[in-house]
């Protein structure tokens, strides 16, 4: 591959990627989703709840990225808002893969963590990863608000609440997308519950001040 084509190449990358997030920004009804799982969560952490995540591979990396944006911070300092990914206990992966089985990981961990209020974000490109639909099975049964965060094809996870369907059929546009996705979430949320001025915000229940 000479400089020439190979600039084309990455060219072209970037040009698919603003088309994904073009198609994303231009379906009403998907912005409208968006917005509801934003309420969704919103209305959560003013609960004193928690929101979960859960994927794997790449969407395990998003799961973790984004609960990290409501723990730590996103755009300015304010109180930490309680939030989980289901992939960074290797105690509890090996453990709950090694007796019961990969496919129960999450579901495992909502059984035990989880409760009515909360709001589980499932990640999966595909749509059919077997651990998150289980995991939604369990979150239906507790009360627990079900996001799904796919593809054009992840029919499967229409199951859910909420299903945002990312326009593209191509694991990196989705997975792209869904990282954009997750930053207007954490972007909004923090706006939502803190805006400019956090002197003027009432402390949540789950994260009250010292």
């Amino acid at each position: 591959m000479n400089p020439t084509s190979l600039q084309q190449f990455l060219e072209q990358q970037v040009d698919e990627s603003i088309a994904t997030k073009q198609r994303l920004r231009q379906d009403r009804a998907l912005m409208t989703q968006i917005a509801s799982v934003t309420q969704a969560c919103i209305a959560a952490f003013r609960a004193g709840n928690k929101v979960i995540l859960a994927g794997n591979g790449g969407s395990a990396a998003d799961a973790q990225h984004i609960a990290a944006e409501f723990v730590s911070r996103f755009n300015f300092d304010r109180p930490g808002l309680p939030s989980i990914a289901l992939s960074t206990d290797t105690s509890m992966i090996t453990a709950i893969s090694n007796d019961y089985g990969y496919e129960q990981l999450f579901r495992r961990q909502i059984e035990a963590n989880g409760k009515a209020g909360d709001v589980f974000i499932g990640i999966s490109t595909s749509g059919r990863s077997k651990n998150v639909l289980l995991a939604v099975e369990e979150c239906r049964r507790l009360g627990i608000v079900t996001v799904g965060l796919t593809g054009m094809n992840g029919k499967d996870l229409e199951c859910c609440d909420h299903c945002i369907k990312v326009p593209s059929k191509e694991t990196p546009r989705i997975q792209e997308a869904h990282i954009l996705i997750g930053h207007a979430i954490c972007a909004a949320v923090e706006e939502a519950l803190f805006g400019a001025n956090i002197q003027d915000v009432k402390p949540l229940k789950a994260v009250a001040r010292p």
